[in-house]
């Protein structure tokens, strides 16, 4: 006989470490986190609805504004060059370097914009097909990942440093829009709910077994939808109310996450050694390279930026690649790693790995701004393309691992507490 909703409505299976955890009542403004992994498991929002909507208006008419207005200008020997944000991928297309306009228009624009209005249309329960609504709250936390408005913002106050050697560099009229923009999507993400949002959509799927808090949920025969949050048997393939096909343990993660791996240390070390910009200057070229970049700013004097390039662009590329190979290799052995530690090392990588791109922006705005004809211009190159696909890579390697895996070895004393008792 299967439980009703009522009973089990506060239980909440925790989505890195699979401990069933009892949430008590939150006071407005307190959260839960899992008491195993510190993971955050839900949150009380005061206008859980209308907080998220707010930002998210706000979100999109700040972006609006930052694509009518001038972004940045620069003035070298009484030339000046002024670009939108809109031209940024016009100039990247008209140079053949597609790709890098595909990157900038996904991750900066299309992506954050879409995430906006997808938080305003399921939050306001606006009239839509269940299938449709589903599907859009599916690729909404989905995309959550890609929004990297706030990583390019840091990569223009990275440019910022680089230009000032060459001339004078000024802030347009979108310029404080598009930071506002970035404060208010990242604000808007953190005032919405995953857990509160689908049971809005529809209620949890019933439970017809019993539950323990305090187990996990493979040792109780269950396990949690990774797109709704939903509490399923573990046989159950199908989550009946997202629809999202699932299995206890992501089948193959160890291979799909080795497989992007590899293919990204192959790309790590032509992605560092070809140049990433050409810069032309008085009809001379000068190509560069990451490392040569990094060179050229400890050379000027600018120490803090070029630390920040190095640790974002070499060091966290390479140790996320050694991070993901030793999570792999714990979660294969027999090995008895501290599990806590393991799942510190996953979370450094999660959070961490989106922020290899500045170095990709940088040149996107170095790209589209220094246009000065045979004076000076600066061109993108082989190796941008290259290091954006490494950073991509192991995005989707790190996606792709199932942190649960490293707390599996942890479970079997509960396993055989159950067996003790029977």
């Amino acid at each position: 006989m299967c439980s009703n909703n009522h009973q089990y409505d506060k239980l909440v299976l925790c989505p890195q470490c699979d401990m069933l955890v009892a949430v008590p009542d939150l006071e407005q403004g307190k959260k839960a986190v899992c008491p195993r992994c510190s993971t955050l498991l839900t949150a009380k929002w005061k206008e859980p609805r209308n907080q998220p909507t707010g930002y998210a208006i706000s979100a999109l008419m700040m972006l609006l504004l930052a694509c009518l207005f001038p972004f940045v200008s620069m003035s070298v020997a009484g030339i000046v060059s002024e670009i939108t944000l809109t031209q940024i991928p016009k100039v990247m297309y008209s140079e053949d370097y597609s790709s890098m306009a595909v990157f900038f228009l996904i991750f900066v624009q299309l992506v954050p914009a879409f995430c906006m209005v997808a938080i305003i249309l399921l939050c306001q329960h606006v009239r839509m097909a269940r299938r449709l609504k589903i599907e859009l709250a599916r690729i909404l936390f989905k995309m959550k990942t890609w929004c990297m408005a706030e990583i390019f913002l840091a990569g223009v106050l990275v440019s910022f440093v680089k230009l000032m050697a060459y001339g004078e560099v000024n802030i347009g009229l979108s310029f404080l829009p598009y930071c506002l923009f970035c404060l208010f999507q990242v604000r808007a993400f953190q005032c919405l709910d995953r857990h509160w949002f689908w049971n809005e959509i529809e209620p949890a799927p019933a439970i017809c077994q019993p539950l323990q808090a305090g187990k996990p949920g493979l040792v109780q025969g269950i396990r949690l939808c990774q797109c709704c949050t939903a509490i399923l048997p573990a046989q159950q393939s199908e989550c009946p109310r997202c629809h999202t096909k699932g299995h206890a343990r992501r089948r193959h993660s160890l291979q799909y996450t080795m497989a992007l791996l590899i293919t990204s240390v192959i790309l790590y070390i032509p992605a560092n050694v070809l140049p990433i910009m050409v810069t032309q200057a008085l009809g001379s070229h000068i190509n560069s390279n990451i490392l040569e970049g990094i060179i050229l700013l400890w050379s000027s004097g600018s120490y803090p930026v070029a630390l920040v390039i190095f640790i974002a662009s070499i060091m966290v590329p390479l140790l996320k690649m050694l991070a993901i190979s030793w999570l792999c290799w714990d979660a294969k052995s027999q090995s008895s790693h501290d599990s806590e530690t393991m799942h510190f090392i996953y979370e450094m990588v999660e959070f961490v790995g989106r922020w290899s791109m500045i170095d990709v922006f940088v040149i996107a705005v170095l790209s589209a701004l220094v246009r000065m004809g045979q004076l000076m211009s600066i061109y993108p190159a082989t190796g941008a393309v290259l290091f954006a696909l490494v950073v991509i890579l192991t995005m989707f390697a790190s996606m792709t691992f199932d942190p649960r895996l490293t707390w599996d070895k942890a479970n079997s004393k509960f396993a055989l507490h159950d067996n003790e008792e029977s």
